[in-house]
Formats: structure tokens, sequence, C-alpha cells
């Protein structure tokens, strides 16, 4: 799967939780989830179980914590998926 695949794909995840579209609009790897799409803590863990539900991983709590931006996210589900 490729990067743009992953990044289509998150896009279609977060959309229903986002708060500014603009920023969503401009979406890149270094868009932060809650800084820039303004998406709040209780939504971002709808979007992980989300990307759990989609790619059928687990995220465990310290990938969480880092999963920050969309960077972090492709890199969090490449890593979940090359270790099913």
């Amino acid at each position: 799967m490729s990067k743009q695949e992953i990044i289509e794909q998150l896009k279609t995840i977060v959309k229903p939780y986002v708060q500014n579209q603009e920023s969503f609009d401009a979406l890149t790897e270094e868009t932060d989830f809650i800084n820039d799409l303004k998406i709040n803590s209780a939504n971002l863990v709808d979007v992980i179980l989300d990307i759990e539900e989609k790619y059928n991983i687990i995220i465990d709590n310290e990938s969480m914590e880092k999963m920050i931006n969309v960077k972090s996210a492709m890199e969090i589900v490449a890593i979940k998926l090359a270790e099913k």
C-alpha cells in the first residue's frame, strides 16, 4: 500500500471529526490532528478506533500517544500492518 493510498484512507477516516475544513483540504503528512484539524481528544480516540477497524490492527497506548499527526499515524499503521 502506497503512502498516498494510506493518506487518502486516513482522510476518509478523520473527515467526520474535522472542525477546520481549510486545514483538511490542505492535509499533508505534517498536518496535526488536534492543532490543525481541531479534532478534540475524545474524537481522536474515535479516529484511532476507526483506524484499528479499517486495517484490522490493534494500536497500543504507547502508539496512540505518538499518533499526533498524519505522518505518525501513517508510520504506526505501516508498522502494525507489517507485524501481522
